[in-house]
């Protein structure tokens, strides 16, 4: 038996026959050491309801729950998965929801219609960044969640977290940069996984910015898309369509300047006359 009294899960997946399917992005994380680090790194659970995206056989889930999570709301696509998470659920009666289906068409702000939430999930790695933009562009803002907790290949983690004029500075930094603080709390290895991917993964915790610069989100969606789209041009021609040298002049930048010299403040001036 584990620390929670549940099976260990190197059991539970054997028992249950699931092996991790490459078409579905999944690495299972078996180690509980690391599961509780992740609960910890995302701080005081126990009055918050946890929304966690493909928990697999639930070892964070497990950890979650361990650790206090008030209620742990789980998204799993995968109905392989089902049964070893009822089996929690029945070990934690009323604290764990599982919600058949995908995390991609799933309304999130409808998951927590009382109280706060925090999002800690060990992300599927082929949707991962495309749910981070998803929650860091939502349109009311401050948004649903207090903070995110995710897990990332370190590469995209890099992205997350990265400043201007870095190598790494891009439109997933300016985003997250923008909303939220956003730092790399830990990095995790590859033999922490089953199977192990080839990459070293990074637990990335982002808190939402109270008062961000006031921006149209589609507007600077668009703008940094551009601006990185052709990363290696003069501003004037990499954002040519939406107007280059004039648009340019007009927030007073000089239009020789690259995509990655330009600050956040920058980016949300170029949105705001866009």
């Amino acid at each position: 038996m584990s620390a929670d009294g549940l099976p260990p899960l190197r059991e539970v997946i054997e028992q249950h026959g699931l092996a991790a399917k490459k078409s579905l992005g999944q690495n299972f994380l078996l180690d509980l050491n690391l599961t509780g680090k992740i609960a910890r790194a995302a701080g005081d659970l126990t009055q918050h309801t946890v929304i966690e995206v493909g928990p697999g056989p639930g070892g964070l889930t497990r950890a979650l729950l361990l650790h206090g999570a008030r209620k742990v709301v789980a998204i799993e696509r995968d109905e392989r998965c089902l049964a070893a998470l009822a089996e929690i659920s029945a070990h934690y009666p009323g604290r764990l929801e599982i919600i058949s289906g995908d995390a991609m068409k799933t309304d999130f702000t409808a998951l927590v219609p009382d109280g706060p939430a925090k999002i800690v999930a060990n992300l599927p790695y082929n949707i991962g960044t495309e749910l981070l933009i998803r929650w860091l562009t939502a349109a009311g803002w401050p948004p649903f969640y207090e903070s995110m907790t995710l897990m990332f290949q370190r590469e995209v983690a890099q992205r997350i977290v990265a400043t201007v004029g870095s190598d790494a500075y891009g439109r997933l930094g300016i985003l997250a940069g923008w909303r939220t603080e956003a730092k790399i709390a830990f990095d995790v290895p590859p033999q922490a996984f089953t199977p192990p991917p080839k990459v070293t993964s990074s637990v990335v915790h982002l808190v939402p910015r109270a008062e961000p610069l006031p921006a149209d989100v589609r507007k600077l969606g668009r703008v940094t898309e551009a601006a990185f789209g052709q990363r290696r041009k003069m501003l004037r021609q990499s954002l040519k369509s939406l107007g280059g040298e004039r648009l340019l002049e007009t927030v007073g930048i000089d239009a020789t300047r690259r995509a990655e010299t330009l600050s956040i403040a920058e980016f949300v001036r170029l949105a705001n006359v866009v």
